[in-house]
C-alpha cells in the first residue's frame, strides 16, 4: 500500500479560508491584453484577500473562456502562469499557502508553475475517474501527473482532488457513489477531497460531506458557494472553504474582489 498522504497544509485557521484570484486571459485568449495589466489585477486581487484575513490563495486562469486542453498549451501560457505565480508568491507571507488551478485539466502545467513559482498546493479534477466535462471528456490524470513531477525533478505539490466536480457530467462513474470515488482520491495520493456544488458559485449538498466524511482520512474542502447568509449553514462541514464568487463586485466571478465582501466572509465563518 502506498504511504499516507500528507493532510490539508499548515493553516492558520480551522476551518480555513481560502480566496480565489481568477487571472485575466493568458497570451492568445479571447480579450488578452498585457502582462502588465494581469499581473497588477492578480496582485491587487491577492492583497486585498490577505488585508482581510484569508488563510491561502489560489490562482487560477478562469479567464480563459473556452480553455484549452493541456495537449493545445503553447509554451506561453505556462510562462505567463509562473510569472504572475511567482510574484502572489513573493507578496503573500511565507505562511500563507498560494496554489493553483490551470484549466482545463491543465495538471502538469500546474505542476510545471508550481514548481517555477514555489506554490504549495494545485487543485485538480479527474484525478481518479473520467468525466465529461463542459469543455469535452477529461482523463483520469493521478498517474501521469505525479509521474511528470518526478520527470522535471519537482517536489509534488499538495492535490486538492475534486470529487464528481462542478460543470461536469458524471453518467459514467454513476454506478459509483461520491464515497466510493473519495476513497480512491487518498489511495492515489491526494491530499484533500473538494466537494462542489453543480456549477461555480452554487453550494454543494451538506449530505455530500456527511457520505465522505467517514470514507476518507483526508481533509475536505468545500469548493463553492459559500456566502455570507450561508455560511451559518454550511459552517463545520468542511476542514477549508474556497472562495470566489461572492468576493466579487455584484457577486459575478469575472469582476475584481471587494475587501468589504472579503472581510464579511471571514467574520462569518469565523464567528460560528
Amino acid at each position: 500500500m502506498p504511504s499516507k498522504p500528507t493532510s490539508l497544509l499548515p493553516l492558520r485557521h480551522t476551518p480555513a479560508l481560502v480566496g480565489m484570484v481568477h487571472l485575466l486571459p493568458t497570451p492568445g485568449s479571447p480579450r488578452h491584453t498585457s502582462m502588465e495589466k494581469s499581473l497588477k489585477w492578480a496582485l491587487r486581487d491577492a492583497q486585498v484577500l490577505l488585508q482581510a484575513g484569508f488563510d491561502a490563495i489560489l490562482l487560477e486562469n478562469m479567464h480563459d473562456f473556452p480553455p484549452l486542453r493541456e495537449k493545445d498549451m503553447g509554451p506561453e501560457i505556462p510562462a505567463y502562469l509562473s510569472v504572475i505565480a511567482r510574484e502572489v508568491r513573493a507578496l503573500a507571507p511565507p505562511e500563507v499557502p498560494v496554489g493553483i488551478q490551470v484549466l482545463f485539466a491543465a495538471h502538469r502545467v500546474a505542476v510545471a508553475v508550481a514548481h517555477a513559482a514555489t506554490l504549495d498546493f494545485i487543485r485538480a479534477e479527474a484525478w481518479t475517474y473520467g468525466h465529461l466535462s463542459d469543455k469535452g471528456w477529461v482523463e483520469a490524470s493521478a498517474a501521469s501527473t505525479v509521474r511528470y513531477a518526478q520527470a522535471i525533478g519537482a517536489r509534488m505539490p499538495e492535490v486538492w482532488a475534486d470529487v464528481k466536480k462542478k460543470h461536469a457530467a458524471h453518467a459514467a462513474t454513476a454506478d459509483l457513489s461520491i464515497e466510493e470515488i473519495a476513497a480512491t482520491l487518498e489511495l492515489h495520493g491526494a491530499s484533500a477531497v473538494v466537494i462542489t456544488g453543480r456549477s461555480t458559485g452554487l453550494p454543494p449538498d451538506p449530505r455530500d460531506f456527511q457520505r465522505v466524511r467517514p470514507a476518507t482520512s483526508l481533509p475536505l474542502v468545500l469548493g463553492s458557494g459559500l456566502t455570507v447568509q450561508n455560511a451559518p449553514h454550511l459552517a463545520g462541514l468542511a476542514d477549508a472553504y474556497i472562495v470566489g464568487s461572492s468576493l466579487k463586485k455584484d457577486s459575478k466571478w469575472w469582476n475584481p474582489i471587494e475587501f468589504d465582501r472579503a472581510k464579511a466572509i471571514v467574520d462569518a465563518l469565523r464567528s460560528k
